[in-house]
This record gives structure tokens, C-alpha cells and sequence, in this order.
């Protein structure tokens, strides 16, 4: 009886505990399952130096990572734990990564993002009809990897975010795509343009390259060409200053861009 009552406590303090970490586990009583339900991710990659350069950048944006170095360990996590997103390598040992995403889509939709070093149009269409949701290929750009990972949390409802963001004279309504500056509506803004600023006044201390802005406002493959995003930026600019001489996008020489604080 005092056995019992001690892991009836124990499970209670670990409950909250966890929630208040804002990840929270449901034991099935009886049964070796756990599932995860936030934002976690399971990184399937056979390389000990990318799987951890991985872990370390995710987990500093706030996400818990498992990993995994096999196509078969993969699989054995999956039966145990349910992640957010999924990065899948495709050279993997035990199951190849086409194995395991036949495996996944068999009873679930997780998002999968594959890893490849495969750049040919063919094999990209080929992983996605087989069930991919994005792919990134290798080298990547570790920033682009976060912004789609965001991109895929937040197509699965796993994303939550704040409906406004208000910073010093500068508030964005997400529900209703409206942003207005200084008390003033910023009209005629692109999607592309409202996603730009969304992604920057989301995370005002951190600066993101031209690789992950892009990403992340296109939701498609940067290509290298940075003159597409520096004409948006250069016209948001244009449409604040009509409104303020404050500045609200910063130039970062080298890297990026930032939220002007």
C-alpha cells in the first residue's frame, strides 16, 4: 500500500512538473507508451556531428529533440513516442529513410522534412508524392531548417502563437493580417511582407539570415538569390516610412536581418 501510495504521488509531482515546462506526458498505465505532445522532434541521421549540430540549434529555439542514428531505431522511438516533426536523413543504416516514411504514413501523418543530398527535381517530386512533407537539402543552412520546422508546426496546429504582438509603437494582429505602426494601419502589404515582419517582431532579439527569411515568408526552397527578399524589404520600408522615420527592420552586415529595437 505505501509502495502504491508513493507512486501515486510521484506520478502527480511529475505531472506537474511538467506541465509546467509545457511538456506533458500521457502514461498508458500497463503498456510501454509515452506520447509527447508539444513541440518535439525526432532527428533520424547516421552522422553523430549533423544529428547533434541539429539537437543543439533546435533545442536553443525551445524544442525537445530525440534522437535517433538508424532507420530502425528511428522506427523503435516512433513506437513509443509521437513527435511534432520529424528531420529524416535518407542514408540511413537498418531502414533506408524511404522505408521509414512508408512505415510512418502506414498509421499517422506526422510531418516528416527529409535531409538529402539528392538536388535533382525527380528525386524531390519522387519523396514527396512518397509521402515527404519538405525536404532540405544538404549542405543546409541551419537557420533554414528552424523556419521549416516552424513552417511545418504551425501547417499541423502545433505552433502556438500569440494572436498579437505589440513592441514599442508597433502592433501585428496574426487573425486578421493587420499591422499598424505607431497607431496607424500599414495598408497594401504583400503576404510575403506580412510574414517577413511576423517572423522578425515574433523573435525581436534574434537575427535570421536572408536564407531562413526567405524560407519562412515564400515557404519554398531558397535558391540563393537574395534580390527577391531585399526588394520586399526595401519596400516595407518604403511603406512604414510614409507613417514614421523609425526604423523597424535592422540590416545586419553579413548575415541578415533583425527587428529594430
Amino acid at each position: 500500500m505505501e509502495i502504491l501510495c508513493f507512486h501515486t504521488v510521484l506520478f502527480f509531482e511529475l505531472q506537474r512538473v511538467l506541465y509546467q515546462s509545457e511538456l506533458y506526458l500521457l502514461f498508458i498505465y500497463g503498456r510501454d507508451v509515452v506520447r509527447l505532445k508539444s513541440k518535439n522532434i525526432l532527428i533520424a541521421e547516421d552522422d553523430v556531428n549533423i544529428n547533434n549540430l541539429l539537437k543543439e540549434a533546435l533545442e536553443r529555439e525551445g524544442y525537445v529533440c530525440r534522437q535517433a542514428f538508424s532507420g530502425t531505431e528511428a522506427i523503435l522511438l516512433l513506437e513509443r513516442e509521437e513527435p511534432s516533426v520529424i528531420l529524416l536523413d535518407l542514408m540511413l543504416p537498418g531502414m533506408t529513410g524511404e522505408q521509414v516514411i512508408a512505415k510512418i504514413r502506414e498509421n499517422s501523418d506526422i510531418p516528416v522534412i527529409v535531409l538529402t543530398a539528392k538536388d535533382g527535381m525527380d528525386e524531390k517530386l519522387n519523396l514527396l508524392q512518397n509521402g515527404a512533407d519538405d525536404y532540405i537539402t544538404k549542405p543546409f543552412n541551419i537557420d533554414e531548417v528552424a523556419a521549416r520546422v516552424k513552417i511545418q508546426l504551425r501547417h499541423a496546429g502545433n505552433e502556438k502563437e500569440d494572436e498579437k504582438i505589440k513592441i514599442d509603437g508597433f502592433e501585428l494582429d496574426i487573425k486578421t493580417h493587420q499591422i499598424w505602426i505607431e497607431g496607424e494601419e500599414l495598408k497594401k502589404l504583400t503576404r510575403q511582407e506580412f510574414e517577413i515582419l511576423r517572423l522578425l517582431a515574433q523573435n525581436p532579439k534574434r537575427v535570421f539570415s536572408k536564407e531562413a527569411i526567405f524560407t519562412y515568408a515564400w515557404q519554398e526552397e531558397y535558391m540563393g538569390e537574395t534580390k527577391t527578399l531585399d526588394v520586399h524589404i526595401s519596400n516595407i520600408r518604403k511603406k512604414i516610412k510614409k507613417i514614421t522615420d523609425k526604423e523597424f527592420i535592422r540590416t545586419v552586415w553579413g548575415i541578415g536581418y533583425r527587428f529594430a529595437d
